[in-house]
């Protein structure tokens, strides 16, 4: 019980009661209900988080997760090694991924967000995240171990059903793979990136539907800034995208929604939609799935593995389909 005392005094709060929910905890207190979220990474980082969340509230996006400060002003406790965050609790929904307005609703909030975010400049004593000028090497790397995994596979005595489907697939996926970074070579990622830069903008980096809270007055707030960092907007788009069009059976019209509800607020410039092609192409979730699986950074049952792969699977003649109309209806190229 020492902890929560510690988590009381450290934050000047009275607990009335402790509820664990999805990796966090519930916690009724005399100033409202508050998120308690232990965090794995270090204070120079958390600093460089809360800046982000104060800055965007600064900025006329007041609808976030804020952090509550500790007595001595730090937006954390320290209860023995770890590090711990009280944010607000926001009561709500879920945003609903099959819902044509949510998501529009959501799309329009993301645009607001990364308008809202430029000008930022994290604190001094904190650590700065960025991935800006990355994805050309990040890409390439990611190819090259789809050739790892594959020698890894091919090495087991024991195949399971996840390596003979690997071997079997991942020649289609290397290729889209090298499909996506000669649009990126051709494409003006490296100016974005300036632009980005230059702007002092950032992304949120998980914006998707359990980090998107619908109030009990239809407002849309985001939550969960721990992955937030410098990057180009066009990357949140694109993870934005990717989970709703595999839940809608990668329905062009779809991604038309998201990206002119985003265009109302915020308009896309020509060029990061080849950038956005260059992302949508790269087989992201097929090399994470077996980077999880080859290097064993999940603990899943294997048939989970098995079945998400065969999931992937299945659903690539669809996805095929939509980025043949994604290419032809915004006019990209490919060399």
């Amino acid at each position: 019980m020492m902890r929560e005392f510690e988590i009381e005094r450290q934050f000047g709060i009275k607990i009335e009661s402790i509820k664990p929910n999805r990796g966090v905890y519930l916690l009724k207190t005399d100033k409202g209900l508050k998120c308690l979220k232990k965090i794995n990474y270090g204070t120079q980082k958390l600093l460089f988080v809360y800046g982000a969340k104060e800055h965007l509230i600064n900025n006329g996006f007041p609808r976030v997760d804020k952090y509550s400060l500790n007595t001595n002003g730090n937006p954390y406790a320290l209860v023995n090694e770890d590090i711990y965050t009280l944010s607000e609790w926001i009561p709500g929904r879920e945003c609903d991924f099959k819902d044509d307005l949510d998501i529009k609703n959501a799309a329009r909030c993301l645009a607001n967000l990364h308008e809202c975010s430029k000008g930022y400049e994290p604190p001094e004593n904190s650590k700065l995240k960025t991935d800006l000028g990355r994805w050309h090497h990040l890409m390439e790397k990611r190819v090259r171990s789809f050739d790892k995994m594959r020698d890894m596979s091919r090495k087991k005595n024991n195949k399971g059903k996840f390596d003979m489907n690997y071997i079997k697939n991942v020649e289609f996926y290397k290729d889209f793979g090298k499909r996506a970074i000669k649009v990126l070579q051709n494409s003006k990622y490296n100016e974005l990136c300036a632009v980005t830069e230059e702007e002092m903008s950032f992304c949120h980096h998980d914006y998707t539907f359990h980090n998107i809270i619908i109030d009990n007055d239809n407002n849309v707030n985001v939550i969960d800034f721990d992955y937030c960092k410098r990057e180009i907007r066009v990357y949140d788009i694109f993870t934005f995208m990717i989970k709703v069009l595999k839940r809608v059976n990668w329905s062009m019209d779809y991604a038309k929604l998201i990206l002119d509800s985003y265009n109302e607020v915020s308009q896309l410039k020509e060029e990061e939609y080849a950038v956005l092609f260059a992302f949508l192409l790269f087989p992201q979730r097929v090399w994470r799935l077996s980077n999880r699986y080859y290097y064993n950074e999940v603990n899943w049952p294997l048939n989970t593995f098995s079945n998400k792969l065969e999931q992937l699977i299945l659903e690539r003649e669809k996805y095929v389909n939509f980025i043949d109309e994604f290419k032809e209806y915004y006019n990209l190229k490919e060399v």
